[in-house]
């Protein structure tokens, strides 16, 4: 079955965006920066109306909006709960992003949600549920999606390396990738993957959108664990794993994902225009 691409935006270039968060809704509106977009959580909008749908309504009347979600549990062995997919198909419907997301992850069992982003046991019957879990998802919501691979704090069973296994989702649904850099380095600290390999392993067209965050470390480990946060800066290191990623793959829509311990939007935006100056760059050496 084929779906539909990500429908196009409002701004020809690729650019660098910024979660948003509703205490931002009237920066983000007035913020002039060029090409600058948004992403939210879905499950965050799930109400019928009230102030934060019609925020929500009005900032994507004229700025770009990207849904990445967080309840589906695509790769849990049990297919995405039908009520949930059919309440996310209709803030779609409503808000119309232009790329919609999830996280190639399980996150419940037996109709328990954990409210947390498990990696997955890289083995075949575990890809079986993933590929099911993207089919179904990208049959509800009517187009293709993007799966973000996970944050590693501790060795799965693995039968083959993370990027295959998500390559190889992506070549039986047609959906394609979100590479998230903070937990690429963060699963290269963890566990000792190599970022760099990880990303030359990625052909350039299966990737639709890059993440960058920044980490803490653990309360009990210290920094001999780091944790996807969410609520800092974006660290040094994962700046220059990014700037490898976009020579790899190419000006890709940039992300600084921001979702604990808020700074001024003025704060948020000094990341984005750092993102964007490296897209920047990279076309001006493509041109060159």
């Amino acid at each position: 079955m084929s779906f539909p691409e990500q429908r196009p935006g409002f701004h020809d270039t690729v650019a660098a965006g910024v979660s948003l968060k509703p205490q931002h809704f009237e920066q983000a509106m007035a913020s002039r920066l060029r090409g600058i977009w948004y992403e939210v959580h879905p499950e965050n909008y799930l109400m019928q109306g009230g102030p934060r749908r019609r925020g929500l309504r009005q900032v994507a009347a004229d700025r770009d909006i990207s849904f990445h979600g967080v309840g589906a549990s695509l790769g849990g062995p049990d297919l995405p709960d039908a009520d949930h997919l059919k309440a996310i198909r209709q803030l779609v419907d409503d808000i119309q992003p232009v790329r919609l997301s999830e996280h190639a992850v399980w996150s419940s069992i037996d109709q328990t949600y954990l409210a947390e982003l498990l990696p997955l046991p890289r083995t075949q019957p575990v890809l079986l549920n993933l590929v099911a879990g993207v089919d179904v998802y990208q049959s509800a919501m009517g187009r293709t999606i993007l799966i973000e691979n996970p944050t590693n704090y501790l060795t799965v069973h693995s039968d083959m390396d993370e990027a295959d296994f998500l390559l190889e989702v992506s070549d039986r649904t047609g959906c394609g990738l979100l590479l998230d850099i903070n937990n690429l380095y963060l699963s290269a600290h963890n566990v000792g993957i190599d970022p760099k390999a990880y990303i030359k392993a990625l052909p350039p067209k299966k990737v639709g959108e890059i993440h960058i965050a920044g980490f803490d470390a653990d309360p009990q480990f210290g920094h001999r664990l780091l944790i996807d946060s969410h609520a800092s800066a974006v660290a040094d290191p994962v700046w220059s794993l990014l700037d490898y990623a976009l020579t790899h793959l190419g000006p890709k829509p940039v992300l600084i994902e921001r979702d604990a311990n808020l700074p001024e939007f003025s704060v948020l935006e000094q990341e984005v225009h750092r993102a964007q100056r490296m897209l920047d760059r990279l076309r001006e050496l493509d041109h060159a």
